[in-house]
């Protein structure tokens, strides 16, 4: 009799043993577990921590509340400039109603996957390439509305959005290598144009004070001495100071001409008549005629004579001459 109670015992707490091990479940604190009792839901989610469920009748979903980190495959598209491109992004989300999640979608990782990559598609088409480059926190904020929208009802909150990369064909890349290449000449030419009139006005205000002080131009050149001889050059070039120059030039002007006496003729240029003093004839004695190289008389060609037949020359460009030794009167 004893010792079937001891086999009874022994074989109540064995299945009581292999009941409570089917039965039992571990929720981890990152999750929620969803009983389904026969199919259907059963109460609210089980905590973190250990739990029962009826084996054969009850079955546990345990659901991962942290945040997901999901790349959305690079999608390309055309923007509403017409620009073709490639934009990858990523979505940070996570289950906030663990229900929601097993009971209205069958698989809600691939249904934020697929909506995330749509609305990427809708954003290019919406955006201008400059808006994709450069004004990405608003098309971020633009793109996590889209998404979250039917997120919600599958309990889901799309945490934030973040467009990765945007890849653009090598002939756009170029081009906008030159533009920016272009814009940087165009301000640096403005700058350089900006110091050369700072640089003038100052020039100009320092030229103004040496000229009030020539002493100040004196010790510029000394200066200038100075900063080309700590340059180590074996060649030293030193200008002549300006002052040194105006004193050579006020040293080789000519006298002033002095006026001429009477009884004296002055010499004219070249192809210009004497001037004689008032009241002397053009005959007189005292007269001197100078000889120059370019008075010589050449004889030109045609002025040259001509034997005519019956004795007579005759000049080509004066009269007929008569004969030498010829009586014959007017």
């Amino acid at each position: 009799m004893v010792e079937e109670l001891v086999v009874a015992a022994v074989t109540v707490v064995s299945a009581g043993v292999v009941y409570v091990a089917a039965a039992a479940r571990i929720v981890k604190q990152y999750e929620r577990g969803v009983v389904l009792r026969l199919g259907r839901l059963r109460g609210d989610p089980r905590s973190p921590g250990f739990t029962m469920v009826v084996p054969g009748v009850d079955r546990l979903h345990k659901v991962n509340m942290q945040i997901v980190t999901m790349p959305v495959p690079a999608q390309e598209g055309i923007t509403r400039d017409n620009v073709t491109v490639r934009v990858d992004a990523v979505v940070y989300f996570k289950v906030v109603d663990a229900p929601s999640a097993i009971i209205r979608v069958e698989d809600y990782r691939f249904a934020v996957s697929q909506m995330a990559q749509t609305s990427l598609r809708s954003i290019i088409g919406k955006s201008d390439l400059d808006d994709l480059l450069s004004n990405r926190e608003k098309l971020n904020q633009g793109l996590e509305l889209m998404i979250d929208s039917p997120a919600v009802d599958w309990g889901v909150s799309i945490d934030r959005v973040e467009i990765k990369d945007v890849s653009l064909p090598e002939t756009m890349k170029r081009s906008m290598a030159r533009q920016a290449e272009a814009d940087r000449e165009r301000r640096a030419r403005i700058i350089n144009a900006d110091a050369e009139l700072q640089a003038s006005k100052k020039l100009a205000d320092a030229a103004g004070v040496m000229a009030e002080q020539p002493a100040a131009l004196q010790l510029r050149l000394l200066q200038t001495v100075v900063a080309v001889a700590a340059e180590k050059n074996s060649t030293l070039v030193l200008p002549f100071p300006v002052e040194l120059l105006r004193f050579l030039e006020r040293a080789q002007q000519p006298n002033e001409p002095q006026g001429t006496t009477d009884g004296q003729t002055a010499i004219q240029p070249e192809g210009q008549a004497a001037i004689q003093p008032a009241g002397q004839a053009a005959d007189q004695p005292d007269r001197q005629t100078t000889d120059r190289p370019d008075r010589q008389t050449t004889d030109r060609p045609d002025r040259q004579t001509q034997d005519r037949p019956n004795g007579q020359t005759q000049d080509q460009d004066g009269p007929t001459l008569p004969p030498s030794g010829s009586s014959d009167g007017p």
